[in-house]
């Protein structure tokens, strides 16, 4: 889906999850209105490395471009994608609805 920072949200920490190599990946991400403030990778199965690795450097990239719109780490495209979409989950769920 790929969130930027255009979006509105209500400010809060969100759950989401999504699905690496070994399994579900679950994270926290804490909103407020602009956009995201933090990520906390609460639970998953991804070997240290590489999945592990590469979620800790996608959650980086995400804190510092606001965008969950970023490529696989080469090497861990299932624990990438898995991260990424699990902050898509949370981030959807922050998304301020609009009548």
């Amino acid at each position: 889906m790929g969130y930027a920072r255009s979006f509105v949200f209500t400010p809060g920490t969100y759950e989401g999850v999504g699905y690496g190599y070994f399994g579900p990946i679950f994270v926290e991400v804490q909103m407020s209105h602009a956009g995201i403030e933090d990520i906390v990778i609460t639970r998953h199965k991804e070997k240290a490395y590489p999945g592990a690795a590469a979620m800790e450097e996608l959650l980086e990239e995400v804190l510092e471009s606001g965008s969950t719109d970023l490529d696989a780490v080469s090497g861990a495209t299932f624990s990438s994608r898995g991260f990424l979409n699990a902050v898509d989950d949370a981030l959807e769920k922050a998304q301020r609805k609009t009548p």
